[in-house]
């Protein structure tokens, strides 16, 4: 017979494993509507959700008349909680994961619980809706083709210098999450980072009432943001490196830098020296030498 589109499949549960499956379910990111029928027909079934914030996901299961368990699970217990977690699902068990808001599993612990599961042979399915990096994106006017999630800085001026130059010359669109008390500083560091003319959108309290987009390049964010308080939580898009930044920023590279790049992206040592070479155009010798100075 010919499966009807639409039609409710059995879980992996009722297929006959003997094990639980994770659900990682997508959360609003603002307006409580933005919930799939789906994702509440399994929040009430299943017998846990692990929330990293209960507080938080009570308000959201009163709205829909859920009444399933919750049980905390965040950045400062997953160690100690996500093992208990696997054992509930290896007892047969399903089990659902939230975050505050949107994806589980983007930038929060939700990504921990999941890779523990799939290393005990659980089923991890995924329960899909809202998610703030992509309504940004889709809603920024910027290229939606290829894009790099960097989510939230490191906050060390080190660290986030670091971060960024990594980035700087790559050309796909790069999306950063910020939040507002921090938001001034991000932009400063982005448009020293990138120049102040690189085209960027700020998307804040999507979905919700006062939801704002705002256009133009980063020095035209710096200057808004500079003159009036920034409120809510903030996804920014950035543009890629166009041509000119790409073979400018190639031109600034050290020998060291690209010897780490090219490291860091799987090249032994001498490959990653053969690679810097060529691509500046020196000996391998004075590559060598560049390390040893360095």
């Amino acid at each position: 017979m010919e499966r009807t589109e639409g039609a409710q499949e059995s879980s992996p549960k009722e297929a006959g494993h003997a094990k639980g499956t994770l659900y990682l379910a997508a959360t609003p990111i603002g307006n409580l509507e933005d919930m799939t029928l789906r994702a509440v027909r399994i929040l009430k079934e299943v017998p846990l959700i692990a929330a990293e914030d209960t507080r938080h996901t009570r308000k959201l299961l009163a709205r829909y008349d859920i009444h399933t368990r919750l049980l905390s699970y965040h950045e400062h217990n997953k160690f100690e909680k996500g093992p208990r977690l696997v054992e509930f699902l290896l007892a047969g068990n399903d089990l659902v994961c939230v975050s505050d808001a949107g994806l589980p599993g983007i930038a929060d612990p939700g990504s921990h619980l999941a890779t523990l599961a799939i290393d005990a042979g659980v089923a991890v399915s995924p329960l899909p809706g809202a998610n703030a990096a992509l309504s940004a994106l889709i809603c920024s006017g910027l290229d939606t083709r290829r894009f790099t999630f960097v989510g939230f800085l490191p906050r060390t001026a080190a660290k986030r210098g670091d971060l960024l130059a990594e980035v700087a010359a790559r050309r796909e669109t790069l999306i950063f999450y910020e939040a507002p008390h921090h938001l001034r500083d991000t932009l400063k560091a982005l448009a020293s980072a990138f120049g102040g003319a690189r085209p960027a959108a700020a998307a804040r309290e999507l979905t919700k009432r006062y939801e704002e987009f705002r256009r133009g390049t980063l020095a035209d964010l710096l200057a808004h943001y500079s003159a009036e308080e920034p409120r809510g939580e903030f996804v920014l898009v950035v543009a890629g490196a166009a041509d000119g930044e790409v073979q400018e920023a190639a031109l600034q590279e050290t020998p060291q830098d690209l010897v780490a790049r090219f490291m860091q992206e799987g090249m032994s040592k001498k490959e990653a020296m053969r690679e810097a070479a060529k691509r500046l155009n020196l000996s391998r010798r004075d590559v060598y030498q560049a390390l040893l100075e360095e």
